[in-house]
């Protein structure tokens, strides 16, 4: 199937040179022209659900200043990071719904261990969903859920990972024999089987970032993603860099606002992402492939890095938002996911979730102001770009009669992205929502869009729209 895909991707897509990359990295001043009268998304009989407010950890690469926490320590400080932002009553929060990937054992579910430790009431349910790197993204949308179904008004809704300590498993063999050690009544049985260990069963079952079914990392993946949909080194380079110029100059304007500083015990406050490093095209260069070895494209540097934080949002009925005095920031509006071959298309989600999400919206790119997209990878980004733009691709996979088009690069990421700010897999779609909901504020927008891919070959895209100034 690889062979079957890459060929055609190959020969259709490598010579479209026509996609122009070089965009300026500023953002472009006629948006703010853009506050035109649109439509608004509302439906006859549909509870409107809005966005109240999301805030986030700083977001840092693992082993820094986070290293000696665990993960509900993370989505602790997010939850009151986002009471002492906003005011809301712990008591009135009818639900906690929290999203991880690679799971504390002694806190499975961590989202009833973070809101306990963040002072929420034992009565307020709470619980934990994993969908890869969208799993915040499906805490939202179960909050949405529970909304619209009349179950709760006020549900929060995050996600955490932390990268710094994850559970290291002894081998097969090693945990067969340990728990039949434990259910040994006399002491011949267990000398006996303590006699079978071998030296090769205590080596570590160390964990990757691969795929369980075709046992490919991700990073070989977007390799091979980028050379099928010929996206050169260079224009890999030249995203990364520009995540991380547009990303610190953000953070240099105040624009990040929704980063909350938080007291690390026995350590000093933390208040910024530290993952920021603005670099040159030409010290970009310099790095080797990572994954495909020698002549890959994907490096450490066009690449997002393992990364530990923490994201939070309030997600209300407007009703119920309005009669207790707040100002929403955003209508939650239509959502959509997709899944799709896990081996040649891993990272293709947004790519088709985009067209699908905007079809059931009943808008077009042209209304989206604010674009949003997870950078797994620059190559990941890039192909994804370049699928959008390909006839050919809509017609032999997506089953459509024309292309959709990609987002233009002067609405999106403005603020950097995942490959700049860093991305805790669980905690990214909270970070992703809230991103649009502040851009279309500052830049006077009326719709955003939010799309992601993750492990599994699945994919995200969300609609959000701005809420009356």
């Amino acid at each position: 199937m690889a062979a079957m895909l890459l060929k055609p991707f190959r020969n259709s897509l490598v010579n479209a040179r026509d996609f122009q990359f070089a965009r300026s990295i500023s953002a472009s001043s006629s948006l703010q022209a853009q506050a035109k009268s649109k439509k608004t998304l509302a439906k006859p009989g549909v509870k409107n659900i809005v966005l109240v407010e999301g805030v986030r950890t700083p977001f840092l690469q693992s082993g820094t200043s986070y290293a000696d926490l665990m993960p509900h320590d993370l989505a602790r400080a997010a939850l009151q990071g986002l009471l002492h932002r906003t005011g809301f009553p712990k008591d009135a929060v009818d639900h906690i719904v929290y999203g991880t990937v690679i799971q504390e054992v002694k806190t499975s579910n961590v989202a009833r261990e973070a809101a306990l430790g963040a002072g929420f009431s034992d009565r307020t349910p709470a619980h934990t969903v994993t969908m890869a790197c969208i799993s915040s993204n499906q805490a939202m949308t179960s909050a949405v859920g529970l909304i619209a179904a009349g179950q709760c008004d006020a549900v929060v809704a995050g996600g955490c990972e932390f990268m710094s300590d994850v559970p290291i498993r002894h081998s097969r063999k090693m945990r067969k024999t340990m728990l039949s050690l434990n259910k040994a009544k006399t002491l011949g049985a267990r000398l006996s089987l303590l006699g079978s260990i071998r030296m090769a069963h205590l080596a570590p079952d160390l964990p990757a970032v691969a795929e369980f079914s075709t046992a490919e990392t991700m990073g070989h993946s977007a390799d091979r993603l980028a050379a099928a949909f010929g996206v050169s080194r260079q224009e890999q380079d030249e995203f990364a860099v520009r995540s991380h110029a547009l990303a610190k100059k953000a953070q240099d304007e105040g624009l990040l606002t929704d980063v909350v500083s938080f007291k690390v015990p026995g350590k000093d406050i933390v208040s910024k992402d530290n993952g920021i490093r603005p670099s040159t095209l030409e010290q970009m260069a310099k790095l080797k492939p990572a994954f495909v070895k020698p002549h890959g494209t994907v490096t450490a540097a066009n690449s997002s890095f393992l990364t530990d934080g923490a994201s939070a949002v309030l997600i209300m009925s407007e009703e119920k938002a309005l009669a207790m005095g707040f100002k929403p920031k955003a209508y939650l509006r239509d959502f959509v996911y997709v899944s799709q071959d896990p081996k040649d298309q891993l990272l293709l989600g947004p790519a088709y979730a985009t067209p699908k999400v905007l079809e059931k919206s009943g808008l077009t790119l042209a209304d989206i102001d604010v674009f949003e997209y997870h950078e797994a990878f620059a190559g990941q980004v890039m192909a994804n770009l370049k699928a959008m733009e390909s006839d050919w691709f809509a017609q032999n996979y997506m089953g459509r009669k024309a292309k959709v088009g990609a987002p233009s690069l002067d609405k999106l990421n403005l603020w950097g992205g995942s490959l700049s700010l860093g991305h805790p897999f669980g905690a990214t779609g909270c970070r992703l929502v809230t991103a649009v909901a502040n851009r279309l504020k500052k830049e006077g927008g009326q719709y955003g869009l939010v799309a992601a891919c993750a492990a599994g070959g699945q994919g995200h895209a969300m609609v959000i729209e701005a809420y009356p100034q």
